[in-house]
């Protein structure tokens, strides 16, 4: 019989082809963002300085720490398409966690920034503009909208865009608290509604990033896929076939965004059954987890007795 120690599932031709297009066209919608966003950057500097309204110009910095967390997810998803080389087995897919990472450290910069500024002007309020600032928060809230459109629809595991998504949504939530502001200025003179506003966007951006912190972290450290839950894995595998015996030594991980791993030990009942047990597992771990890289190692029940985990031959 052959030697059945190890062996790894290669995704066909076309999965990998369109595995490809898929990472192309995130790269693509991130570019786009990033020249939208740098396009209302321009727009709320000049309608910042025009108008006096130092809320617009804040806004503005914002948007320019945004540009720069979008070039560098822009960066990494371009870094991403590189294939696997001798030196990076598995490609440089895992950048893009490192960019979810950083870019998700960088919100808390930004939600102390606006605490400290909110509180500043609670104390002491600023004459707005009101007019100006409704007009150029407005041209904001409708490019972020789009920005936030184009790249909402990411998978769940892919932090990289999640990460960008997450800043597009500070701005777009900014670009709200701005209109509400205006409106509040412009009819109530309500000086202290703009930081008000502020305060309250920026806990819910503290509550994002705190969860995309822990999902990034939780892939650096290898950990199972969220929406996987490893004793559900093992039960379902035993259950494909009678002969099937045991199923161990299961470790389930994922390098990227959709790049989901495995590795298991299967016991089969009768070992020259060994390559049909090996195709319906690695089917159902596709099929039923997402899970399209598994090394299988099928052992033989036969010699339980001399060694537990010994492979079938």
């Amino acid at each position: 019989m052959n030697d059945r120690s190890s062996h790894r599932h290669a995704a066909p031709d076309a999965h990998a082809f369109h595995a490809h297009a898929h990472e192309d066209t995130r790269a693509r919608r991130l570019a786009i963002g990033l020249a939208l966003t740098l396009l209302l950057l321009v727009v709320e500097a000049t309608g910042g300085w025009w108008s006096g309204s130092l809320a617009l110009l804040a806004d503005a910095g914002h948007m320019l720490v945004d540009a720069m967390a979008l070039g560098l997810a822009v960066a990494s998803a371009r870094i991403a398409l590189h294939p696997p080389s001798a030196r990076y087995s598995f490609g440089l897919a895992r950048g893009e966690v490192l960019a979810g990472f950083f870019n998700a450290l960088t919100q808390f910069v930004l939600v102390g920034f606006i605490v400290w500024e909110a509180l500043r002007r609670l104390r002491q309020p600023h004459a707005i503009a009101s007019g100006e600032m409704l007009a150029v928060a407005l041209v904001g809230l409708v490019i972020n909208v789009a920005v936030l459109r184009l790249l909402h629809r990411h998978d769940a595991d892919d932090v990289n865009m999640a990460a960008a998504s997450l800043h597009v949504l500070g701005d777009l939530l900014g670009s709200v608290a701005t209109v509400l502001a205006a409106l509040a200025v412009g009819l109530l003179g309500w000086l202290w509604a703009d930081p008000l506003l502020s305060l309250l966007v920026s806990l819910l951006l503290l509550r994002s990033a705190w969860v995309l912190v822990r999902r990034s972290v939780h892939i650096l450290l290898e950990g199972v896929p969220d929406d996987v839950d490893a004793a559900a894995v093992v039960a379902a595998l035993r259950a494909l076939d009678g002969d099937i015996v045991d199923v161990h030594h299961l470790h389930l991980w994922q390098v990227g965004a959709g790049q989901r791993m495995a590795t298991l030990h299967v016991r089969v009942r009768a070992a020259d059954q060994g390559e049909r047990i090996l195709r319906l597992v690695q089917a159902s771990l596709a099929e039923r987890f997402g899970i399209r890289h598994a090394t299988v190692q099928i052992e033989s029940a036969g010699c339980a007795g001399i060694d537990p985990h010994c492979v079938a031959h």
